[in-house]
């Protein structure tokens, strides 16, 4: 199961329904025996926010479950979206059947972000302290993300000297962006800067690694969808099996 903070565990015992990806039922099904539970699979994200609003239209004490933080690509940002859609009446083919039943006097909603650990903060908590100074995280999923601004991003990220950090790396549809990201990073970067790859960080089957840019191709087979790689930036070490940014301290 996942790490819960007090706050989240609280809204899952207290509340009504529960929704969200199957995946992450799974990991809290313990703490939310005996609720109404709706779940979809992946890429189904509208149809469940959609099904939260109207539950909670209905007076329900709806939790959307994310995994890590549900502002950091969790379901957040979305159900604000759509609640905003419902309230300027704006329509499209996903929320129009939302927008029908949810505009009246009574539909107005209160809606809680509940804070949660990021799955790059878990990671960088395994590998030492390599966030002390300026980070950029990029995913690698262009399901929403054109590949050409991910590409972008990932220059300007390497160009500034950031500590990068990968989400989303490789799924089984999607294998070769990694290995371009990782040639992006290195014409900025020196090969031998150390790198992080944590998969299911803070959750069972928890595997660490630490090596340098110039050996990750010994490591595409090893990541997936539940992997998150910390690359460092000109000044990151690696001590006592650790990794560290220095933030500049004169020590």
């Amino acid at each position: 199961m996942e790490h819960l903070t007090f706050k989240a565990k609280e809204a899952l015992e207290t509340c009504d329904v529960v929704v969200g990806y199957k995946t992450y039922i799974d990991l809290i099904k313990g703490v939310i025996q005996g609720k109404e539970v709706f779940s979809t699979g992946m890429t189904k994200e509208v149809d469940r926010c959609q099904r939260a609003i109207k539950l909670a239209s209905q007076g329900k004490k709806v939790v959307v479950v994310s995994s890590g933080d549900a502002g950091i690509y969790g379901m957040a940002g979305l159900v604000y979206e759509l609640v905003r859609n419902q309230e300027s009446g704006v329509r499209s083919k996903e929320n129009a059947e939302l927008n029908s039943k949810l505009r009246t006097p009574n539909s107005e909603l209160e809606i809680q972000v509940i804070p949660g650990v990021p799955a790059f903060c878990a990671a960088a908590s395994l590998l030492g302290a390599p966030l002390m100074h300026d980070f950029a995280s990029i995913s690698l999923s262009d399901l929403l993300t054109p590949w050409e601004i991910i590409k972008k991003r990932l220059n300007m990220a390497s160009e500034g000297d950031f500590v990068i950090i990968i989400y989303n790396p490789k799924s089984k549809a999607r294998v070769s962006q990694l290995e371009e990201a990782v040639d992006i990073i290195s014409s900025h970067r020196n090969h031998n800067t150390p790198v992080g790859i944590v998969k299911n960080a803070a959750r069972e089957a928890e595997e660490i690694r630490i090596t340098r840019l110039k050996q990750m191709p010994l490591h595409y087979d090893f990541i997936d969808m539940t992997t998150i790689v910390i690359i460092g930036n000109s000044t990151t070490f690696i001590a006592n099996d650790k990794i560290i940014t220095p933030i500049g301290y004169d020590v």
